[in-house]
This record gives C-alpha cells, sequence and structure tokens, in this order.
C-alpha cells in the first residue's frame, strides 16, 4: 500500500502528520511524495484563515486528480469545523475530528484487508450535493460539539535528523473573539509529565539533539493532569540525550517569574521566545479577550532580558505574533502597536498576520471591519519593521560567543545550523560536524 501525506498550518500538525507516518512505516506502508500516485493520501488541514481553508479544498481536488481511485482522509482543524462539508468532496474517504485522531492509522490499515478483497481496486468514494463553505449554519453547530474533547493523540516529529518537535497539549479555553482554535482543538488538555519524557527519551535514542515543546496553548500545561509547565521543563531538562531545549509558542501571561527564573539558571532551554501579542493597543487587547496589557507584555519581555542578558551574553532571541487589521482598529490604535514594538519591545522577529474573518467567532459580527487594502498595507509597514528589528538584533550579537547546531542538509556546499539564540548561520559543509554543537563567535 502506498500513501502520501501533506500538512498545512502549525508545528502542531506537523508533529502529528509525522507520527501517523511512524504508523504506517511500522506496518510496511510506503510512503509516497505528494505529487505521486497513492492507494492513500492524507491531508492535514488548517482553519486559521480562509486561505488556510481554501488550500485545504484544493489540496483535496489536486489528490483526486492524481488517483481518482485513491481514498483520501482528511483531518486538522478544518476537518473538525466543516466537516460535512469535507465528507461531501468527491475522493474523500474519512474526516476525522479532534476526538478521532488516534483512529486514524489503525482504521486506515483496516482497508488493506478491503483492498484485497476488491482485487487491489478501490471503489470511488463520490458523495453528490453542494460543497459548503462553512458559513451560517455550520457555524452555529460546531460551536458547542468540538469544545468536548478529552483525548490527546502523542505526537512528535521525526523527520529532521538535528530538530524534533514535541506536542505536550492541545485545546485552549481562552476562546478569543478572533479565534477559532478553542473550537477546532477543544478544550486545553495534556498528557502527563510521565508520558512526555517517555516520548522525549525516544527522540534522543534516535540521535536528534534538539526538541521544541509546541502546543496549542503551550503555558497552559496541566489543565488534564494538574501538574505544572515549570514541572514539566525540570523533567525534561534532565532527558540525557537531548542538549537543547525550546519553548514553541507561550502565553505573556503564562511565562511567569518563576519559569524565567529558573530557565535562566543553567538550564538546557535557550534563549530564543515565541510570544504572541497580536496588538499593541490595550484598548483592542480588551475588545478581543486577550488575557493581559502591553504592560504585562512589556514586563515579562524585561524580565527575560534582565534574567538572561549581560555582558558577553547573547541577546535573546524574541519571536512575536501580531495580527494586522482586527475589527476596530483605527490607524492611531494600529501606531499604538507600531510604536510599541519600535521602542519598547525592539524583538528580533514579527510574525504578522492580517486578520481574517472566522465564521462563527465573535469578531465576524462587529460592524467595524477593516478593508483588505488597508490590512495588506499595514502588514507591509510591520514586515518593513521586522527587517530593520532584525537587523538590529544581528548587530547586537557581534563578538558574542554561542553554539550552532550543524544540520546536515547541504546546499551548494554549504551547512547550516542556527545558534542557541536562533541566527542562523553557515559554513563549509563538513560531514564529520553534522548533528554536533560547535562554539563560534558571531
Amino acid at each position: 500500500m502506498k500513501i502520501a501525506f501533506t500538512t498545512l498550518g502549525c508545528k502542531l500538525n506537523y508533529a502529528e502528520t509525522s507520527t501517523y507516518e511512524r504508523g504506517f512505516v511500522a506496518a510496511q506502508w510506503e510512503i509516497v511524495p505528494w505529487k505521486e500516485a497513492a492507494d492513500v493520501y492524507l491531508v492535514n488541514t488548517c482553519a486559521v484563515t480562509e486561505t488556510a481553508e481554501k488550500k485545504s479544498r484544493n489540496l483535496i481536488r489536486r489528490a483526486h486528480r492524481t488517483a481518482p481511485q485513491a481514498r483520501i482522509i482528511v483531518t486538522g482543524c478544518y476537518a473538525e469545523i466543516h466537516k460535512q462539508a469535507l465528507e461531501q468532496m468527491e475522493g474523500v474517504w474519512k474526516v476525522y475530528g479532534a476526538a478521532e485522531k488516534a483512529q486514524i492509522v489503525p482504521e486506515t490499515l483496516q482497508l488493506q484487508a478491503a483492498m484485497v478483497q476488491d482485487h487491489g481496486h478501490p471503489r470511488p468514494c463520490k458523495r453528490e450535493g453542494p460543497i459548503e463553505d462553512g458559513r451560517g449554519r455550520e457555524a452555529a453547530s460546531w460551536t458547542i460539539a468540538a469544545c468536548k474533547q478529552e483525548s490527546v493523540l502523542p505526537a512528535y516529529s521525526s523527520g529532521e535528523r538535528t530538530r524534533s518537535f514535541l506536542k505536550v497539549q492541545d485545546g485552549c479555553d481562552n476562546f478569543c473573539a478572533y479565534c477559532t482554535v478553542p473550537f477546532a482543538r477543544g478544550r486545553s488538555r495534556n498528557l502527563p509529565i510521565a508520558d512526555l519524557t517517555r516520548q522525549a527519551g525516544e527522540i534522543a535514542a534516535q540521535g536528534i539533539k534538539e526538541i521544541v515543546l509546541t502546543g496549542v496553548n503551550t503555558g497552559d500545561f496541566g489543565r488534564t493532569t494538574g501538574e505544572r509547565f515549570l514541572d514539566l521543563l525540570k523533567a525534561l531538562n534532565e532527558v540525557e540525550g537531548i542538549e537543547r531545549w525550546r519553548i514553541s509558542s507561550i502565553e505573556p501571561n503564562l511565562i511567569t517569574p518563576e519559569i524565567i527564573d529558573w530557565i535562566a539558571s543553567g538550564t538546557r532551554f535557550q534563549p530564543h521566545f515565541h510570544i504572541p501579542l497580536q496588538s499593541g493597543s490595550d484598548v483592542l487587547l480588551r475588545k478581543v479577550g486577550r488575557r493581559y496589557d502591553t504592560a504585562l507584555f512589556a514586563s515579562r519581555i524585561e524580565r527575560i532580558r534582565q534574567a538572561m542578558e549581560g555582558p558577553g551574553k547573547p541577546r535573546v532571541f524574541f519571536g512575536i505574533d501580531v495580527i494586522v487589521g482586527l475589527p476596530g482598529e483605527s490607524e492611531e490604535l494600529f501606531q499604538e502597536t507600531f510604536h510599541f514594538l519600535e521602542e519598547r519591545i525592539r524583538p528580533a522577529y514579527l510574525h504578522v498576520f492580517p486578520y481574517s474573518r472566522r465564521p462563527g467567532t465573535r469578531a465576524a459580527e462587529w460592524p467595524d471591519q477593516i478593508p483588505e487594502t488597508v490590512k495588506a498595507e499595514r502588514v507591509a509597514r510591520l514586515e518593513a519593521l521586522s527587517d530593520r528589528l532584525h537587523a538590529a538584533f544581528l548587530c547586537e550579537n557581534k563578538g558574542v560567543r554561542e553554539r550552532v547546531l550543524w544540520e546536515s542538509s547541504v546546499r551548494g556546499g554549504k551547512m547550516g545550523g542556527y545558534t542557541g539564540n536562533y541566527i542562523r548561520l553557515e559554513a563549509n559543509a563538513d560531514p564529520l560536524k553534522f548533528n554536533t554543537l560547535e562554539e563560534v563567535i558571531l
């Protein structure tokens, strides 16, 4: 049996896809490139924006054109929110929502026996009827259904030789006004620390040196088990064979002074933080239901810098998420965000998104929507600011000693790697240095 995978969206999706892949490899299925003919295709979808949903549908159609007799499996956030619409698409065999992901591999393996009975020629899955886009009546139905999930699919990525993404948490209880994630991923829940340290040991046994902790609301770890996020960090820090740890994303109100001080005390966790801001306007933060204000955000950034930076030490890499064009974002409020980032935070990088109006969310019903042309212009201004801030970050790190983890990928005779504070470096390829840490002067 041949199976092909494609993934949209966040690192959490990629970790889950990698877990499905390992399950099929263990059953001796052959994984083939996405554009090749296969018996089964798996599309791991995203629903964070309207564009992501459109890409998800296009990938399903492309797989059906490539191999009309193939069975197509759909999972991910779009699959949870718009399951009925996806089930109507030609070629779609099964749609797995948030609570059903653990069934994907065992149920699909049963397909092999069915195909043998069908003499190797599965019947095409064709369904009649229009494909709905999820607006209106569907939006009302998924508001309750997806929030009841209690299961957590254990997952980690294993496609890279040097780095793995370990899923420690899923779901979110915040219900921000613009966001579909709690509906698509369910309530906040997690695996026990003991299970996660065991998975980290499995990753280390593969020779991987770096693990990135990932989740929907990573710092909210402990809702299911009553354990603390800091206790998880301490346990993982003791796993033998893993030399570097990173936290992929953490809400500013959840990265507590206790966590900051512990990381800075000499742990394997790197001076690299991905923290969502979304807006530098307190008016908009309150309006959309964020659980902090700009004063708290700035204080957390300052606490990290005070704890981790100093003479001869590398500057901390801060990657900041920002949404532009939230309903009601006047030019004055946008300028508040711009100046807050430029003058008070000065991160190393900005990840900028234009607001996407998501049916079923509170913000989608607000009257003060921002024109797409205005959003695009504001995105461009913040991306230009990001370029300037990143250049300044690199200059501030000149002459500092850091360690780079060299990757095995080679292009043009060069190998690449990242420092602890996430500066990308290149050097002449040396196979003896692949997947090793080397001290360098920036």
